[in-house]
C-alpha cells in the first residue's frame, strides 16, 4: 500500500498492524488505513451539486417510468438479476443473464459454480428489499444477515460468515506478501465495530444537510473503506446505494441498481475509493457516483419503453390471431418472466397444468416462446425479445 499518499490524510488517518502471514511463514508489519466518521456537512462545489441535480432528475424519470408498467414490480425481477451479473462480475465472478434467469427452475446440482454465486446475490437483494418493505432500517445486523446469504455454499462460506470479520484483510494482495496490498482496511478490532455503529447511525439520519445522492456515495465509500466482512463488501455496499434511494421514497420500485455502469468504469471506480482516502475531495466522488445512478436511470427509462413495445407487440399477435385465456396474462408477465415453465405458470395464474401448458404452447407456435431445455422435471421456454431488450 502507497502509506506515503495516506500519510496526511484529512479523512482519516494510518496506523501500525502486525502478525504472521502463513503463506510465507514470516512476520508483517504494515499500515492500514482507519478512516474518520462521516461527517454531517460537506462542502461541495456548485458544479458537483449541478450534477447531483441532474442525476436526481434522471432517477425520478426512471421511478414515473417503471410506475407507466401495468404491474412495476414486474421490472424489479430482471433488474435484481442484472445487477446480480454485473455486481459480481466486478469481484470477478462472471455469469450469463440468461443462465441466471434458468437457475430459477433448476435444482441446486443443475447449477454451475457461478451462476450459483450470483444468483446467492438474487436471493439476499430480494430478501433485502422485502425486509426494508416490512419496515426494517438498514443496518450492519441487516447486512450480516445478507452476507451469509452472498457465501452460502462458496468457497468463501465458512462458520464466520455472517458475521463482522475478526481478523484483519487485505485488499489486492493475490499471491504476493501483503506489503504489498492496494488498500489495507482497518484493524479488526473495535476501531472497525466503532466505526461500523458511526457509519449506520450516519446512514440513518434524518439530517437534510446533504442531498440523497451525495449521502449515497459518501456511504458507499466509508463501507467499503471500513471493509467490514471477509468477502461480499463490494456486493453488499453496491446493494446499500439502492436501498438508500429506496429507503428515501426516490425510487419506489427496486428497478434500477448501478453496478453495470461501475462494471464498465472498473478502474476509475476502483481508484475513486482510493482517492478519496488519499486526498479527502468529495468531489470527484460524489460526481462519479451520480453520473452512476443518472446513466443507469436513464437505461431503467430506455428498457421500460422497449418492454412495453414489446408487451403491445405480443398483444396484438394475440389479437390477431384472436387467442383467448390465460395465454394473455402469461404474454403481458414475460417482461419480468422472460423464461417460465407450465408449472410456474400454472401457480402464477390459477390455472390447471394443462391449460398452462396448452397455452405456452400456442405462444411457441406464435413465435413469442421457444423451448430453452427440458429441465429435470418440466420443460423451460425463454422469450428472447424480452431478454435481448433486457441484457441491452
Amino acid at each position: 500500500m502507497d502509506t506515503a499518499k495516506l500519510t496526511n490524510s484529512p479523512v482519516g488517518h494510518l496506523t501500525t498492524v502486525s502478525g504472521h502471514d502463513q503463506r510465507f511463514n514470516e512476520p508483517f508489519e504494515v499500515q492500514a488505513f482507519v478512516p474518520n466518521d462521516l461527517p454531517e456537512r460537506v462542502l461541495l462545489a456548485p458544479d458537483t451539486y449541478n450534477v447531483v441535480i441532474e442525476a436526481t432528475g434522471a432517477l425520478a424519470r426512471a421511478d414515473q417510468a417503471a410506475s407507466r408498467l401495468p404491474n412495476p414490480i414486474l421490472l424489479a425481477r430482471p433488474a435484481t438479476r442484472r445487477e446480480a451479473v454485473s455486481t459480481s462480475a466486478l469481484e470477478g465472478t462472471y455469469a450469463a443473464l440468461s443462465d441466471v434467469f434458468e437457475a430459477d427452475f433448476l435444482e441446486a446440482d443443475q447449477i454451475s459454480a457461478s451462476v450459483s454465486e450470483v444468483r446467492n446475490y438474487v436471493v439476499a437483494a430480494e430478501r433485502a428489499y422485502a425486509l426494508l418493505e416490512a419496515g426494517h432500517p438498514i443496518s450492519v445486523r441487516l447486512l450480516e444477515d445478507l452476507q451469509r446469504q452472498l457465501l452460502e455454499g462458496t468457497p468463501s462460506d465458512s462458520p464466520h460468515a455472517g458475521s463482522v470479520r475478526q481478523t484483519q484483510v487485505f485488499i489486492g494482495v493475490g499471491g504476493r506478501r501483503v506489503d504489498a496490498a492496494r488498500f489495507i482496511p482497518p484493524p479488526a478490532d473495535h476501531r472497525l465495530l466503532e466505526g461500523l455503529q458511526a457509519w449506520e447511525k450516519w446512514l440513518r439520519s434524518s439530517d437534510p444537510g446533504l442531498p440523497l445522492l451525495v449521502r449515497a456515495a459518501m456511504g458507499h465509500y466509508q463501507f467499503e473503506t471500513l471493509h467490514p466482512f471477509h468477502d461480499g463488501n463490494g456486493r453488499l455496499g453496491r446493494l446499500v446505494i439502492a436501498l438508500q434511494l429506496i429507503a428515501s421514497g426516490d425510487l419506489r420500485f427496486p428497478v434500477m441498481n448501478v453496478s453495470p455502469w461501475l462494471e464498465q468504469n472498473r478502474s476509475e471506480y476502483q481508484d475513486g475509493l482510493l482517492r478519496v482516502s488519499q486526498t479527502g475531495e468529495w468531489d470527484p466522488w460524489v460526481c462519479f457516483i451520480a453520473a452512476a445512478i443518472h446513466a443507469e436511470a436513464l437505461e431503467v427509462v430506455a428498457r421500460v419503453d422497449k418492454l412495453l413495445d414489446l408487451r403491445e407487440k405480443f398483444q396484438a399477435t394475440l389479437r390477431a390471431d384472436r387467442v383467448k385465456g390465460v395465454a394473455l396474462p402469461i404474454a403481458e408477465d414475460l417482461i419480468g418472466y422472460p423464461m417460465i415453465t407450465a408449472t410456474t405458470a400454472k401457480d402464477m395464474h390459477g390455472v390447471s397444468y394443462q391449460a398452462a401448458n396448452n397455452a405456452i404452447a400456442k405462444l411457441v407456435e406464435l413465435g413469442i416462446l421457444r423451448q430453452r431445455s427440458e429441465g429435470r422435471y418440466d420443460r423451460i421456454f425463454q422469450s428472447d425479445d424480452v431478454l435481448r431488450a433486457l441484457e441491452y
